[in-house]
């Protein structure tokens, strides 16, 4: 699909925006000052697939402690900043790939400025994070509230600021806990500026409902073309965020989806304990990381067509019976167990 167009800027190695494949986010969910603890944390993270990790900063020992974070960090760090710039001086010294700061609560030009110049100095980027709860009074005032509107004038008023003083290394991020107004929100600042953007909706929750909120909005905005990075934010662990990233990438074609299972939702037509056999091809295929699709299909009305339509495929009849499918090809018919099997030896072959 045709991506935004926008400037190109650098998390560490880690490359945004400029057609750069769209990239994986989340935060370590401890105490920054837990030094051994983070470091724990991000290894798993990056063993999952994280590319980019977000380190919280409430204080001047969490700053220092970066430091240290860096050092064996297999991934870049990201200061999340709010409130005092001066901790985002400290961590820009402590070596922070890229700091995050919210024009929200850091509203005096000097201190903005100060950021902007000590970030140019290590040339490394500032993400301007705009959260629709903690807008300054003035801008709730003047939009009528936290509105997608109001997140992009304040967002686009912070990245002029930086741009007058001669910084563009800038990320932007707009985010609500409200689906709508976050799309509406990024893709109004998509027309307006051509900044890399971090996609994300906030305050999401957890479990299916969270997952889902944060597959449509960023979902749908991915498949306009907008969204350079992205993290899914959940009240749960940062490595099911990191997971919720990589399904919704793949299922909107941003990056290979591997070993994809298919299968039919079951219904009153389905004659075979169809569950009990995903459930087997699951496990055995578990460690295979080959490019295919594989269907187990149950439905006698369009079970053939799809397991057809698969790479290697699997449609079971109503007499116990089922056929084995190979990129449109009938490969063989007989008992389903012996379908199933079979199916898993054409995988891993």
């Amino acid at each position: 699909m045709p991506r935004r167009k926008t400037r190109e800027v650098s998390i560490g190695s880690v490359k945004v925006g400029g057609g750069a494949p769209v990239s994986i986010q989340s935060m370590t969910k401890c105490p920054t000052t837990d030094t051994q603890a983070v470091i724990a944390q991000i290894r798993s993270l990056a063993t999952a697939g994280c590319e980019i990790v977000r380190l919280a900063v409430p204080d001047t020992h969490a700053a220092n402690a970066i430091k240290t974070v860096k050092a064996v960090s297999p991934l870049p760090i990201v200061a999340d900043i709010h409130f005092d710039y001066r901790l985002a001086l400290l961590a820009i010294n402590a070596g922070a790939d890229a700091v995050r700061i919210n024009p929200g609560n850091i509203q005096r030009d000097r201190d903005l400025r100060a950021v902007a110049e000590a970030a140019r100095s290590r040339r490394i980027p500032i993400r301007i994070g705009v959260n629709s709860g903690s807008l300054k009074r003035s801008v709730l005032k003047k939009f009528g509230g936290p509105t997608a509107d109001a997140m992009v004038y304040s967002a686009l008023q912070a990245a002029e600021k930086f741009e007058a003083w001669g910084f563009a290394d800038i990320i932007l991020s707009l985010k609500s806990h409200d689906v709508s107004e976050t799309v509406r929100a990024y893709r109004k600042v998509a027309a307006l500026c051509d900044l890399p953007l971090h996609l994300g909706l906030t305050a999401t929750g957890s479990g299916v409902e969270a997952t889902i909120k944060s597959a449509i909005a960023v979902g749908s905005l991915l498949l306009e073309g907008i969204g350079d990075t992205l993290r899914v934010s959940l009240s749960a662990s940062s490595l099911e965020e990191v997971q919720a990233a990589q399904i919704i990438l793949r299922a909107v074609g941003l990056r290979p989806h591997g070993l994809q299972v298919i299968a039919c939702p079951t219904c009153g037509r389905c004659k075979v304990d169809l569950l009990r056999y995903l459930s087997l091809v699951r496990k055995k295929l578990s460690g295979c990381d080959k490019e295919l699709t594989v269907a187990v299909m149950g439905c006698v009305v369009n079970g053939p067509g799809e397991a057809r339509l698969a790479d290697i495929g699997v449609a079971f009849s109503d007499d116990g019976s089922a056929s084995l499918f190979r990129r449109g090809k009938k490969l063989a018919a007989g008992p389903a167990e012996e379908m199933v099997n079979r199916l898993v030896q054409e995988v891993l072959l």
